[in-house]
């Protein structure tokens, strides 16, 4: 991780069991991966192994702009911890821990170098904030 590496939370009311299955399996990457609404999450591919692959086409739902994000998974521990390294060499830490009040998820994400800090921060949160949203709301 780079040493300006930005760290977003959160806190699910949901067993992991079910935490974990909405953050990996494609039916559900649809329903929370996007910042905005105006935005969705198209076309998931995942392959959640260490030296698997992903996939999700990020696209404006007016068709204006699209962009995929795709990456290789380095580590994974069932219900604990995926690591990644996404194309374009950045990589990304998600922790999940089993708390009383539900499942804490801990991102640490490199930063890439064309946006503000704090936008990316408010942008990645945005994703966990629907993250939290759908997964808490999902049958």
């Amino acid at each position: 991780m780079k040493d300006n590496a930005i760290t977003i939370q959160t806190t699910v009311n949901a067993p992991i069991e079910k935490v974990w299955e909405c953050w990996t399996r494609p039916e559900h990457i649809t329903g929370w991966a996007f910042a905005a609404d105006d935005w969705e999450a198209k076309d998931p591919e995942n392959n959640v192994r260490e030296g698997g692959s992903f996939k999700t086409t990020m696209a404006a739902k007016d068709g204006s702009a699209s962009f995929d994000f795709t990456g290789v998974y380095d580590s994974i521990k069932a219900h604990e911890l995926i690591a990644y390294t996404m194309t374009d060499g950045r990589q990304v830490r998600t922790v999940f821990e089993g708390t009383p009040e539900g499942v804490h998820i801990v991102q640490v994400f490199d930063p890439e170098d064309e946006n503000p800090l704090d936008m990316q921060q408010e942008s990645w949160q945005a994703i966990l904030d629907n993250f939290k949203k759908y997964t808490e709301n999902a049958v």
